[in-house]
């Protein structure tokens, strides 16, 4: 049979539970959970990790005996295993739920599907595929590391109109930021770092910008924002506000040659100093002596520290590598009105342009963000977002158990 639109209500309302826990379950999946007899809702719950209970569990307290023959909604198939809680779907089972709709199974492997079965061995129906898409994106970065050990990587940059990063040095000020977009624009990019457990940039963009790099959106976010530096030689000021402001927030990724005086300041100060392997010239692909840190390994030594989602923002160079290895695996692009010329600092030195990038993403969002000027005027900034690669690709094809 296929989904009803009382079901369909119900998945909406527990994917609004789930997404109301941005910042808050990391690095567990956003998930919420309808209990309902009907068009009646009996109980309702999200997770937050620092709450322990699952978001099934929360809305099972909530319903209390009245979740006997009712139908739970849930945006990620119930658990099956034991870790901080008992497994979800025994806790359904004992509570006497008649049916459970799942928007979307458990991304890894080695789990889903258990927990869909569990239930149905149990008597209950069990179905999934209900808005999959849409509880699946919510996921993407718990996907992503849970397939790959990887964190899901967003390449953020603001550009000129004609896809340029910046002017050259000679024409900005120094040490200081440069703002192509405005403010309607820069409070949307607050939006996705509060949305991420990690902000990544090169020292280059330090020594250009001296940015503090901070989530400014004012919304609630249950651990700190870490920001991370590749710094190969650790050249990082130490009178920089990146380091100022460092507590216990901030990664400074060297090479294994860098300066041992540079490393012990930086940690003298609060920075997390790790050296990390380089590339060999094999690696590269040229007998350069430069020294290139491995973004790889970089990567999944965020996924050991459970950093789910980084935000990369960062200048041609690391914008440059990080596509070229395919690593990047979602793509925001802010537009300003404003035309830099071709001598300007461009997007990714030695990659694609954006406009070429464009052409490779998915699911492509476009919206326009609108800014009021001091002197009454407006400035237009318009956004193109996208995926390069599913995060949920790389595990088993899903069949929904009924229409959607």
């Amino acid at each position: 049979m296929p989904f009803s639109a009382t079901d369909t209500a119900h998945m909406q309302r527990a994917l609004e539970l789930a997404k109301a826990t941005l910042g808050l379950a990391s690095p567990n999946p956003q998930v919420g959970c309808v209990l309902a007899h009907d068009n009646v809702v009996v109980g309702e719950g999200a997770h937050r990790f620092d709450l322990r209970d699952h978001a099934e569990v929360v809305a099972l307290k909530q319903a209390g005996e009245q979740a006997g023959g009712a139908t739970a909604y849930v945006t990620l198939e119930p658990c099956s295993h034991y870790g901080r809680t008992g497994p979800c779907a025994n806790a359904l089972l004992d509570a006497g739920v008649a049916r459970v709709v799942a928007a979307t199974l458990d991304p890894n492997p080695l789990v889903a599907t258990r927990g869909m079965a569990i239930l149905e061995n149990g008597g209950v129906v069990a179905e999934h595929g209900l808005l999959q898409a849409e509880a699946r994106a919510m996921n993407d970065a718990f996907a992503r590391h849970i397939l790959t050990g990887l964190p899901l990587v967003t390449l953020k940059s603001a550009l000129s109109v004609d896809g340029k990063l910046a002017p050259l040095p000679i024409q900005r000020t120094a040490n200081a930021p440069f703002w192509l977009t405005g403010t309607a624009a820069r409070e949307e990019v607050h939006r996705f770092r509060h949305a991420s457990d990690a902000i990544l940039t090169g020292i280059g963009t330090v020594l250009a910008d001296d940015p503090l790099i901070t989530d400014r959106s004012n919304l609630q976010r249950r651990r700190r924002l870490m920001r991370v530096v590749l710094d190969t030689r650790c050249r990082l000021p130490l009178t920089s506000r990146l380091v100022e402001s460092a507590n216990e927030d901030l990664i400074v990724f060297c090479s294994r040659s860098a300066p041992n005086d540079r490393q012990r300041a930086l940690r003298q100060r609060g920075a997390i100093v790790e050296p990390m392997p380089t590339l060999t010239p094999a690696q590269r692909g040229t007998q350069s002596s430069k020294l290139e840190l491995d973004l790889r390994a970089i990567l999944k030594r965020l996924g050991e520290l459970d950093l789910l989602s980084v935000l990369l923002e960062s200048g041609p160079g690391l914008n440059a590598a990080f596509l070229n290895a395919g690593l990047v695996d979602k793509v925001v692009l802010f537009f300003s009105e404003t035309e830099l010329g071709d001598q300007a600092i461009p997007f990714a030195t030695g990659g694609p342009s954006p406009f070429a990038l464009i052409e490779q993403l998915s699911n492509i969002d476009r919206c326009d963000f609108v800014s009021e000027l001091t002197n009454g005027a407006r400035q237009l900034d318009a956004c193109v977002r996208g995926t390069l690669h599913d995060p949920w690709a790389e595990t088993f094809t899903l069949t929904p158990t009924s229409a959607a």
